[in-house]
C-alpha cells in the first residue's frame, strides 16, 4: 500500500476512535447544517452559516467556544473615517480659488517647439499665444533631455525584447 494512502486510512481510523460521542449525538432538526467545523491546532473553528459568526472551540476543562474577534467592524470604522476625510478635503479643494490661464491639455510636440522659438519682440502671435525665446543653455538642456529620453525608451524596448525571447 502506498504511504500516502496508508496515512489517510490511519487518520480516518484515529478520527473514528476519538469522536464516538460526536457520531452518537444527532444535530437537532432546527440546527441541522447551521454550523461548519474545521479542525485547528487547539480545537475547532466553528462558523455559523446563518450569521457568519466565527468561534474557536477548545476542550480545556470541558468544551467552550469563544468568539473570534471580528476585524470587519474595525475595518468598516476606518473606511468610514477615510471617506469622511476624503469628503472634507474635496470640499476644501472646491472652496479654493481656481487658477486661471492654465490649459487642461498638454501642448502637442510641434506646439512646444514653436513656443520655444519666440518672436524677438515678445509680442503675442496671431493665434493669441505669447512665445518666449529660450536662452541657448536651455536649448542645449532640452536637447540633452531628449537624447536621454530616447536612450531610455530604446533600453526599455531592448529589455522587453529580451524578456519576450526568454518566454
Amino acid at each position: 500500500m502506498r504511504p500516502d494512502v496508508r496515512f489517510a486510512v490511519m487518520a480516518l481510523a484515529v478520527t473514528g476512535m476519538l469522536a464516538p460521542e460526536a457520531r452518537a449525538q444527532a444535530a437537532p432538526e432546527t440546527e441541522n447544517g447551521r454550523f461548519t467545523l474545521s479542525p485547528v491546532t487547539d480545537g475547532f473553528l466553528r462558523l455559523d452559516t446563518r450569521n457568519g459568526v466565527v468561534s474557536i472551540c477548545t476542550n480545556k476543562s470541558g468544551w467552550t467556544c469563544r468568539l473570534v474577534p471580528d476585524e470587519r467592524a474595525a475595518l468598516d470604522t476606518e473606511i468610514g473615517r477615510l471617506q469622511a476625510d476624503n469628503k472634507k478635503l474635496r470640499d476644501q479643494l472646491a472652496q479654493r480659488d481656481t487658477v486661471t490661464g492654465k490649459t487642461d491639455a498638454p501642448l502637442a510636440k510641434e506646439d512646444s517647439k514653436k513656443s520655444a522659438q519666440a518672436a524677438p519682440d515678445g509680442k503675442a502671435s496671431p493665434d493669441g499665444k505669447i512665445e518666449l525665446q529660450l536662452p541657448p543653455e536651455h536649448e542645449k538642456l532640452m536637447a540633452l533631455i531628449e537624447r536621454v529620453w530616447e536612450r531610455l525608451i530604446d533600453m526599455a524596448n531592448r529589455m522587453q525584447k529580451k524578456l519576450s525571447e526568454k518566454i
